[in-house]
């Protein structure tokens, strides 16, 4: 991606920054399933980690998880406003690093274990910061990852493209292309996994509005942006929507995760 892209998308994040957590449902959900993936192991060994690092911080709710666990604790994001409110929550407690997944600004073999969840599907090529988390990592350390996938948000986008025949949902990667980005980063002792999560809104106008509430509002050069949607194509999504109902009032988000756990080695 470009320098001017990465900044849409931490200008994106630093406006939903003061509300994010109101929004971050499916963000708690998922990073507690991966350090779920991880903990059991970590309990049994009973050892206080030296360095974490929290990649894709963003308000630091999962910086606070690790402090737990670790002597030092590094959040890392692209958007300031981000930093600025997880460093405000945490005080002197964390340290705070402003930068991009894809160029981590940190020696090599300089932390125990790497954290990233739902922060690496705004990378270009998936395997440029895994390559780089696997560089900072310690051999026998661990690297957490999660990501979306192909699939994530069909019921909007389906119901984008029944109401004005175009897409309005971002475009994530296969969960071949997620092992095969593992690999070509080359981290071979890789646990990889594929899991559904549903959330339920009332309404497709609420479903998108939680979007916005996180950030996730930017779209990538050549997705076919088509500028603000009018009253009558927003009127003509909720009605598409309505053929998915669970239940009155009650409209399916679905995402498809993929997890990554790699057990790091020289």
């Amino acid at each position: 991606m470009t320098v001017a892209d990465k900044q849409a998308i931490a200008q994106a994040f630093g406006r939903a920054a003061p509300h994010y957590d109101d929004s971050a449902t499916l963000q708690r959900r998922v990073g507690q399933r991966l350090m779920a993936l991880a903990e059991s192991e970590q309990k049994q060994k009973a050892v206080r980690l030296g360095t974490v690092l929290d990649v894709g911080c963003g308000t630091g709710y999962f910086t606070q998880q690790w402090m737990t666990h670790a002597k030092t604790v590094i959040g890392l994001d692209l958007s300031a406003p981000m930093l600025a409110t997880a460093k405000a929550r945490y005080d002197d407690a964390m340290l705070a690093v402003q930068a991009d997944a894809e160029h981590l600004p940190l020696a090599d073999n300089s932390v125990d274990l790497a954290f990233s969840s739902l922060a690496l599907q705004w990378c270009d090529d998936l395997h440029v910061p895994l390559a780089e988390l696997s560089r900072v990592v310690k051999p026998g350390g661990k690297i957490l990852v999660s990501t979306l996938l192909t699939g994530s948000l069909c019921e909007l986008d389906s119901a984008w493209q029944q109401a004005c025949g175009t897409s309005r949902v971002n475009r994530f990667i296969s969960f071949s292309e997620l092992q095969q980005a593992t690999q070509r980063a080359g981290l071979m002792h890789a646990t990889v996994l594929h899991e559904s999560e549903q959330l339920t809104f009332a309404n497709a106008h609420a479903v998108m509005k939680s979007l916005k509430g996180i950030g996730a509002t930017y779209r990538p050069q050549g997705a076919g942006q088509q500028g603000l949607a009018t009253r009558a194509q927003f009127s003509a999504v909720e009605k598409a929507y309505q053929r998915f109902a669970l239940a009155a009032n009650t409209l399916p988000a679905t995402y498809q995760i993929g997890y990554i756990v790699i057990h790091h080695h020289a």
